[in-house]
């Protein structure tokens, strides 16, 4: 298999990654989305000949545009830019779980200060404000009175990135001081892990500690259908346990499109990045087929395609 990272970092998450790869004795070509051009027609990121993509871009803004751009030169890449497109967006991701009929917490969105504040009173406190685009608990916000809901509200408006006029609030769930990380490819679950804290905000970035999770029927379930909700492909799912840690309820509050796994390959028994690598051959396989099918077709017609 010759396959593609695109990146602009190299974290450990991607060195798992290139090491499962190349012991495989798979090519690998690590393409840095910083130093390439990216055309209507073609690019000079060297994607000729790949069998598959796989879109490890550390930016939000590079993922999204990297991939509709392979995507539109007809190169396989995963997770596929409408899959990148939803989960890299709170409102666009709350709206695909919500109308696929998968648990999700109760949101509103404003668009004036005003309107967001008669949310956050309609919610109560506390209740929780986000950032539409972002990461690793960044921006977040519990609120839990009206003046601070009234100042954290002033602050955003007066930040000047149109995002920040967007308020996304959230009615704030009473989970049992963790969440469950869920790693799946297209549905089907690699591994779970719980990250637990004494903070509201229980991401591993924040430092929570972390610990191996069994997903129940009911969990495996809202995993699927939470994927295909999305558009599949190689997914975090973050679960939030309703009612107490062994209630057996669960809210979807977010899908992943450019997960992290390494705090999860530490925390439990499966070789994580080899589950991946074993999902990815299955995706370039499929991809190939598609091609060779491709071919026969403009072979038919004498049409000339480009490579990228």
């Amino acid at each position: 298999m010759q396959v593609g990272i695109l990146y602009s970092r190299i974290r450990k998450d991607e060195k798992l990654l290139l090491s499962e790869l190349r012991d495989r004795g798979h090519e690998v070509e690590k393409i840095d989305v910083r130093k390439h051009q990216f055309g209507l027609e073609e690019t000079s990121a060297p994607v000729e000949g790949l069998d598959l993509v796989v879109d490890r871009c550390l930016a939000t803004s590079r993922s999204l545009y990297a991939t509709r751009f392979l995507d539109s030169y007809g190169v396989p890449v995963v997770n596929g830019p409408e899959t990148a497109d939803i989960c890299a967006n709170k409102v666009k991701n709350s709206l695909a779980l919500s109308n696929a009929g998968v648990p999700t917490p109760e949101t509103e969105v404003s668009f004036t200060t005003d309107a967001a504040l008669e949310t956050i009173e309609k919610f109560g406190y506390p209740c929780v404000l986000k950032p539409v685009v972002g990461s690793w608990g960044r921006l977040m916000a519990k609120v839990e009175s009206r003046s601070a809901a009234e100042a954290i509200l002033e602050h955003k408006a007066t930040l000047g990135h149109y995002e920040h006029k967007v308020f996304y609030v959230q009615e704030f769930v009473d989970k049992p001081g963790r969440d469950v990380r869920v790693l799946a490819t297209d549905g089907e679950p690699i591994a779970a892990m719980t990250r637990t804290s004494d903070h509201w905000l229980t991401n591993a970035a924040k430092g929570s500690e972390t610990a191996a999770f069994e997903l129940d029927e009911t969990a495996l379930e809202l995993v699927e259908r939470a994927s295909d909700a999305v558009g599949g492909g190689l997914l975090g799912v973050d679960l939030m346990e309703v009612g107490g840690a062994k209630s057996g309820e669960y809210t979807v509050h977010e899908v992943n499109h450019t997960v992290e796994f390494k705090a999860l390959n530490e925390t439990v028994d499966i070789d994580v990045p080899a589950a991946v690598v074993d999902w990815l051959e299955t995706k370039a396989d499929a991809a190939t087929d598609g091609t060779e099918d491709a071919d026969d077709e403009v072979e038919t017609d004498d049409t000339e395609v480009s490579a990228v």
